[in-house]
C-alpha cells in the first residue's frame, strides 16, 4: 500500500461523483436476481474525469512494465455497502495480473485472507490474515500471487456515513493457467438435493 499517493483526494473524489456514470449492478445469486451492494462505474467518451487519474495510469504503467486499460469504478455509498470475499476472475488469467485500486473518500477496512477451502465466517473479519485501512487518496497494488493464493474483500462499516470510490485498474499476461469456473457475475443455482 502508498499511502497519501495523491495530495488533494477530495477534488479527484468530487470529479468522479459528478462525472462518472453509476449504475446499480445485479447478480444472481440464491435463485433470484439481487442488487450489488455497491454501485459500479465506467468512462464515458470523453475519458478521465480528472488529470490525476491519467498521471497515475501513467505512472503505473512505466512502473510496472503493463498497459492498462480503461479504468473502472466502484462506489461504497456508505457503510452499508460492502463486497465479499472474492478474487477478480474476470481476467481468467491470474497467474500475471497487476491489479491496482487508486481509493478515495471514506477510510474503512480492505480485508485479505488466504484461500484455504474452509472458512470459519464466523470468525474475527471472516478469518481476514490482513487488514488495510485505504482511503483518502491511499494506492493499493495486488500482483498475480495475490489474486491466485488469496481472496480480498471490502466488509460492511456501520459508522461510516460518507462515501468511498474505488479506481481499478487491472492488466494480465494471459499467461499460465486459465481459471475454470463461473466467474462473479454469472449466474448461481443451487439445487434442492433430497
Amino acid at each position: 500500500m502508498a499511502p497519501g499517493w495523491l495530495t488533494e483526494p477530495g477534488a479527484v473524489l468530487d470529479s468522479l461523483l459528478d462525472g462518472v456514470t453509476w449504475r446499480q449492478g445485479r447478480v444472481w445469486r440464491y435463485e433470484r436476481w439481487v442488487d450489488e451492494p455497491r454501485l459500479g462505474g465506467g468512462l464515458g467518451p470523453g475519458g478521465h474525469p480528472h488529470p490525476a487519474l491519467a498521471e497515475t495510469q501513467r505512472s503505473l504503467q512505466h512502473h510496472y512494465r503493463v498497459q492498462f486499460g480503461r479504468p473502472g469504478f466502484a462506489q461504497y455509498r456508505d457503510g452499508r455497502d460492502c463486497m465479499a470475499f472474492h478474487r477478480d476472475r474476470d481476467m481468467r488469467w491470474l497467474d500475471e495480473t497487476v491489479i491496482a485500486l487508486l481509493v478515495l473518500g471514506a477510510r474503512r477496512p480492505f480485508l485479505l485472507r488466504p484461500r484455504s477451502g474452509r472458512y470459519d465466517h464466523d470468525a474475527p473479519r471472516g478469518g481476514a490474515a490482513v487488514e488495510l485501512l485505504p482511503g483518502e487518496g491511499d494506492l493499493v497494488v495486488m500482483g498475480g500471487a495475490c489474486q491466485v493464493g488469496w481472496e480480498h474483500s471490502v466488509p460492511p462499516a456501520p459508522a461510516v456515513r460518507s462515501p468511498r470510490v474505488s479506481v481499478q485498474w487491472r492488466w494480465t499476461s494471459r499467461r499460465g493457467r486459465p481459471v475454470v469456473g463461473a466467474s462473479y457475475r454469472a449466474p448461481r443455482t443451487y439445487s434442492h438435493r433430497p
